[in-house]
């Protein structure tokens, strides 16, 4: 998997995308716009967690126990019936801890953005968090990562080292709204306005959301 926007192509992805739809009550093609713009978010997150010794043994930690990639393991019997409350609270705490006092102002942006009231995206990110973490515990196992050293690199990996500054851009910006929603037009414009777009990475595909 050479990204994670790749993971919401595979079957695999489809999947997520499909169940989390369901068992949150929204329509499958908003939850995937929303999973599009919010899972590089969460990734870029992580990474600046990781980004201290302390971060890095804490998400390897995580990585290597409860979310060690089995929650991936059978989806149609994890979301059979409704989706568990112990998932949707393993996800609150998850968001909690990546996006901090960050997680009104993204809520918010990918609300506007994603055509979809602040709650929905709320309980969206509930659901896909611990399938996030499922995937890099997964990735972590699959790539034989045994230190936290080499956590950062993952993350880097599946964000995709080759991004343009403006991506990255991007998604710290996002980061790093204040809750008061005036960040949303300033993000929108680096896609919106007079800049080229790009045609591939997440830059990309967030301009091709952002020009709907």
């Amino acid at each position: 998997m050479s990204g994670i926007l790749d993971l919401l192509k595979s079957d695999l992805g489809k999947s997520i995308i499909s169940e989390v739809a369901g068992s949150t009550g929204n329509d499958s093609d908003k939850t995937s716009s929303v999973l599009t713009m919010a899972l590089p978010v969460l990734m870029k997150a992580m990474e600046r967690n990781a980004a201290t010794p302390e971060g890095a043994e804490g998400l390897m930690g995580a990585l290597s126990g409860k979310h060690d990639g089995s929650i991936l393991d059978n989806l149609g019997g994890l979301f059979s019936g409704g989706v568990d409350e112990t998932i949707k609270q393993d996800g609150a705490g998850i968001l909690k801890h990546v996006l901090g006092n960050r997680q009104q102002g993204v809520e918010q942006i990918l609300s506007q953005k994603a055509g979809i009231d602040a709650g929905s995206v709320a309980n969206i990110l509930k659901v896909a968090a611990p399938l996030l973490m499922g995937v890099l515990g997964k990735q972590k196992k699959e790539q034989n990562i045994n230190s936290s050293g080499d956590i950062t690199g993952l993350l880097g990996g599946l964000l995709g080292g080759n991004d343009s500054k403006n991506e990255q851009n991007f998604l710290e910006q996002i980061l790093d709204a204040d809750g008061d929603g005036s960040v949303v037009d300033d993000v929108a414009g680096m896609f919106l306005g007079g800049a080229k777009k790009q045609s591939g990475g997440i830059g990309g595909l967030l301009g091709g959301l952002f020009g709907k």
